[in-house]
């Protein structure tokens, strides 16, 4: 009796003395983005990272820019009472009132990728989509690839979402005062599709391009192809834009683009869902991260052995 007394004190002792284990929680990370795009395949890496790295749950989903879908998805997660929610701006404005509802329902919801300061996010983890705008325009002014007079051509996945629009917001910027004109058109984000819609674009206006913003990954990605078809040598147009995918790291080393945008995709979504944890767990964020950086041929190889997994 006496020995199992003491086995049943020492059982207790044990218990007393080892924390408990954190519950697991649930959060829901959102995209407005497609997995066709390849940058979105590392936004996805980060999150599914985190979730391995720290135990919790993370339900994923894709919108490919359908905002109503997207704004269901996140509806869904606060009605299934998410411990945290990270998602990204499909378009400005259009998730003001649904934040309000995650916030009223004490559900921290997290902005990632494009920003939307017209939502009461609880913190933002990405880009300045106008800060980066307006670097690419500069980078062609300053380096005496454009001038007054000159057109440039900017594709994009989607005219009117978030980032496209605030990237030309940036642009715009810089280019109105000097005179220097512009054309978006859509390219879609089908990527074959991208391929052909630039291609027919730049056969038809190769003459008068003196420059390439490329406001999204998927059609900067593609440059090379696009070149090779329509028969634009590597640096005969210069071009700017988005640098989150081993293609552009490719196209920046091959002289095929000239700077790259880096966004830090996996961390991304990381720092994200560990600033959503934190909240869930009464440590408010009262900042932002802000990431990013334009990279050259010059040092496109750290970036390529990061999106190669090197």
């Amino acid at each position: 009796m006496l020995s199992r007394l003491r086995l049943l004190v020492l059982g207790l002792i044990a218990l007393i003395a080892i924390p408990a284990m954190a519950q697991a929680k649930t959060f829901y990370w959102i995209s407005h983005g497609g997995p066709a795009d390849p940058v979105w395949t590392y936004f996805l890496a980060g999150a599914k990272q985190w979730a391995t790295d720290t135990g919790n749950t993370v339900n994923t989903s894709f919108h490919n820019n359908d905002v109503a879908s997207q704004q269901e998805a996140v509806r869904a997660a606060i009605s299934a009472k998410a411990d945290g929610i990270v998602t990204t701006s499909p378009d400005p404005g259009s998730l003001v009132e649904i934040v309000k509802e995650a916030r009223a329902a004490n559900i921290p919801i997290i902005n990632f990728n494009t920003p939307d300061p017209k939502a009461n996010f609880n913190a933002y983890v990405g880009g300045d989509n106008v800060t980066f705008g307006r670097h690419w325009a500069q980078y062609l002014v300053d380096k005496g690839l454009v001038k007054k007079g000159d057109f440039v051509w900017m594709p994009v996945e989607v005219p009117g979402a978030t980032y496209g629009v605030q990237e030309e917001e940036g642009i715009k910027s810089v280019f109105e005062p000097l005179g220097i004109t512009y054309e978006i058109t859509e390219a879609t984000l089908d990527q074959a599709e991208v391929i052909n819609r630039m291609v027919d674009y730049l056969t038809a206006n190769k003459a008068k391009v003196k420059a390439i913003i490329g406001l999204g990954d998927l059609v900067t990605g593609s440059i090379k192809r696009v070149f090779d078809q329509v028969g634009v040598k590597p640096g005969e147009i210069p071009v700017v834009g988005w640098g989150n995918s081993l293609d552009t790291t490719q196209e920046v080393l091959n002289g095929y683009v000239n700077a790259g945008q880096w966004q830090d995709p996996q961390a991304t979504s990381y720092v994200a869902l560990s600033l959503a944890n934190m909240a869930a767990s009464g440590i408010p964020p009262g900042f932002n991260v802000i990431t990013g950086a334009l990279y050259e041929k010059d040092t496109a190889g750290v970036y390529d052995k990061i999106l190669s997994g090197k």
